[in-house]
């Protein structure tokens, strides 16, 4: 007998989100996804190879799309997703051809920056003229929102707590998958090698998912702790909690770190319940570094290709998506709508009603 498609439902696994987790999975559930949606970062890189060949200058709007578009043609084809901003980069690479048809496609909604309050804590918004709306008639399949969140600083936190949820509404009445990544912060002068930031950071990034992760469909994390500062054995046992604590399936962030380590963070990850990989500069934050547009490609294309493909062959050991849920493959092949569901579906794809965001909101 057939089993309802209403398990699904209840899962929060509507017909958006579920096939935008299809979207950006390897064909075993598993999720290779590359970041590419950092603008403030990528600008003050191409500012420093400007520096260098004696040019002291912000990089124009074109230079910044070059770099995207470059790392995207050369990246995409071995990721099952590709993450990318809408300002220099959604719109471009796709006219540009540069990810592929299989690729799956994740677009950040979230502004850069953002205003900080005394104690150092990003206040963070929705990028002015962009919205979830926008990125679902694109034809995108999942909208990333960051929010720094320290769970110890009240005032930034109840305000992101605020953002994210308004999100995740969002997500809900247009049927879209919604990938939340967060991060801690240094707070009251720290720096981020600070000791007393460095001391916290396994527990922020643990009660984090505690708090947040059910606000999403996938999570994404930091890693819950230093390689060397911390042995083998406390690290794993962070990750575990990590683990315990995300009610989603979670993939790992890079963090600017190089990549032998990041591979390393991968490895202890991938073993011990997460997903898959959402990583950003460690794969290719040398791109910059290289001599003219000719090196760059060739980074792009051997290098950092090479990084995202050695990476993907530890994602694919990792824990299915579809596992969070109690679900295995022969599950799906089983599922079946009861006839006339399509009469229900509006309903159901906003989460029970209209979001409760208004014309004006600041998030």
């Amino acid at each position: 007998m057939f089993q309802s498609v209403t398990r699904l439902l209840g899962l929060n696994l509507t017909p958006g989100k579920f096939r935008g987790l299809q979207r950006i999975s390897n064909p075993n559930g598993t999720l290779t996804m590359v970041a590419l949606d950092q603008n403030s970062s990528m600008i003050s890189m191409i500012k420093e190879s400007l520096k260098a060949k004696g040019e002291s200058r912000e990089p124009t709007y074109s230079e910044v799309v070059e770099a995207k578009v470059t790392l995207a043609r050369a990246l995409a084809p071995y990721a099952s997703g590709l993450l990318i901003d809408a300002y220099y980069g959604a719109w471009n690479a796709l006219a540009s051809g540069s990810i592929p048809a299989k690729t799956g496609l994740l677009i950040r909604v979230e502004k850069s920056g953002g205003k900080k309050n005394a104690r150092g804590g990003t206040l963070g918004a929705v990028e002015p003229g962009w919205s979830v709306q926008k990125i679902k008639r694109m034809g995108a399949d999942a909208v990333k929102l960051l929010a720094q969140f320290e769970p110890t600083e009240a005032d930034s936190a109840e305000h992101q707590f605020q953002l994210v949820q308004h999100v995740y509404r969002e997500c809900q009445k247009h049927d879209i998958l919604m990938l939340l990544e967060c991060v801690g912060f240094p707070m009251d002068g720290e720096k981020k090698d600070s000791k007393s930031y460095l001391d916290r950071k396994p527990q922020t990034v643990i009660e984090s998912a505690r708090q947040l992760s059910r606000f999403c469909d996938v999570y994404k994390a930091e890693f819950p702790g230093t390689l060397g500062r911390e042995s083998d054995k406390e690290l794993e046992d962070n990750i575990k909690a990590l683990d315990r604590a995300s009610e989603r399936p979670w993939v790992l962030l890079s963090a600017g770190v190089d990549f032998p380590d990041y591979k390393k963070q991968v490895e202890m990850a991938m073993s011990l319940g997460a997903s898959g990989v959402l990583g950003g500069r460690a794969f290719w934050k040398e791109f910059f570094q290289q001599d003219g547009q000719a090196g760059r490609e060739k980074f792009a294309k051997e290098e950092a290709a090479k990084r995202v493909q050695q990476v993907h062959e530890l994602v694919l050991k990792a824990t299915p998506w579809y596992s969070r849920y109690g679900l295995k493959p022969e599950d799906f092949e089983q599922m079946r709508a009861a006839e006339y569901w399509h009469y229900r579906y509006e309903g159901e794809a906003a989460g029970g009603g209209p979001s409760a965001a208004v014309e004006g909101d600041v998030y």
